[in-house]
């Protein structure tokens, strides 16, 4: 299956690693320098697609996977099958079996905290990373045990670790409340197509298990050590402004904080241009 990004045709691929399937979204020319694009909740890969046109042209090939739980191939059953260190490894699993030694990482919402974990358990596997409104997990933890604003902005966390009364809010009315989340800002085509995954069968109930299956050696995390920039939208009601300040604090290699003024939480949809140029930015392509 293919679809028109930019001046090149993003394919819809499938990839199997870790005995899992993943349906992998791929542009750009098929020398180019890998960069990998991992997506939030409650998103899919679809998310990046204007992104991903922008790095395309820009010379360079665009994985875009739809994480576990997302592909209908790599949905396996039970809180345990979704611990981020295999969330983490599933990345590392998809760059062997397409045979890539090291990519550029981008990582949005939980794909940030994905992002973070690669980064910070293989660092020889990445050559960048840019993250989108979650720190360093060690920051993010930091303000959700220390800052009240930060706190009141992850209280929806004790909802979403409730099996079942969370599967049942969300979907009610027709997934209104699931719609709702995205605040009006993504578009509207774009909130059907995730809507369309996350109500096949187990698949919100997979997504959800990242929160449920969340340990806090997640603060543990090491410092990251390759070239790094973080973005952060003032505007973001799920991140505030005491974890993103503190993110660079843990990272030991050249870094950028990028703050967009007035951006929300979902950067990817809402501000797919800048975002590229920050991304290019931090690959050494603008």
């Amino acid at each position: 299956m293919t679809e028109e990004s930019g001046s090149h045709e993003a394919t819809l691929t499938q990839v199997t690693a870790a005995n899992l399937t993943f349906d992998v979204t791929v542009t750009g020319p098929a020398h180019g320098t890998p960069i990998v694009l991992l997506h939030g909740f409650p998103e899919t890969s679809a998310s990046w697609s204007e992104v991903a046109a922008r790095l395309a042209d820009s010379g360079l090939r665009v994985y875009a996977p739809n994480q576990r739980g997302y592909s209908p191939g790599a949905r396996p059953e039970g809180v345990d099958s979704y611990r981020t260190e295999l969330l983490a490894a599933d990345v590392v699993g998809l760059l062997d079996a397409l045979d890539i030694p090291k990519a550029h990482l981008v990582g949005h919402d939980w794909g940030a905290v994905v992002a973070w974990v690669v980064t910070g358990t293989n660092p020889d596997r990445i050559l960048s990373l840019t993250t989108v409104s979650i720190p360093h997990p060690t920051a993010f933890g930091w303000a959700v045990r220390e800052d009240p604003d930060q706190q009141q902005r992850s209280s929806y966390f004790g909802l979403f670790r409730q099996e079942g009364k969370a599967e049942h809010v969300l979907l009610r009315d027709d997934a209104g409340p699931l719609r709702a989340m995205y605040g009006g800002i993504v578009p509207e085509r774009r909130v059907e197509d995730y809507v369309r995954v996350l109500t096949e069968p187990g698949a919100l109930t997979a997504a959800l298990n990242w929160y449920r299956a969340m340990s806090r050696e997640l603060d543990q995390l090491p410092s990251v050590t390759v070239p790094t920039t973080y973005v952060w939208g003032t505007a973001d009601l799920a991140m505030g402004r005491a974890g993103a300040e503190r993110c660079g604090e843990f990272v030991d290699a050249p870094y950028e904080f990028e703050i967009f003024d007035g951006a929300s939480h979902w950067i990817p949809e809402e501000r797919p241009d800048a975002l590229a140029d920050v991304v290019l930015s931090r690959v050494g392509l603008r």
